[in-house]
């Protein structure tokens, strides 16, 4: 396992990835009012970046968070989505 300096932008996989998949949780909430783009390209990042730090083994619980939020944001709109439609 490669130890990456404490200034590496990898760093900021974490952070970033529980940001965004909050942002995307609930930008989810008001799907019907704004669209379902947002919430799905913020948990689509969110659940990117969560994937790339826990591969690379940092800050574990801040990309846990961010992988769960950011897919439970995707899969939100969705679910609404197919409920619309059907």
């Amino acid at each position: 396992m490669t130890v990456e300096p404490a200034d590496s932008p990898a760093t900021l996989y974490g952070p970033a990835s529980a940001f965004l998949g909050v942002i995307g949780v609930v930008s989810a909430v008001f799907a019907g009012y704004i669209g379902a783009a947002i919430p799905v390209l913020a948990g689509v990042l969110a659940v990117t970046f969560g994937l790339l730090g826990l591969g690379r083994g940092l800050s574990r619980p801040a990309c846990l968070v961010g992988t769960i939020t950011g897919a439970l944001s995707v899969l939100y709109p969705l679910f609404l989505m197919s409920l619309v439609t059907a």
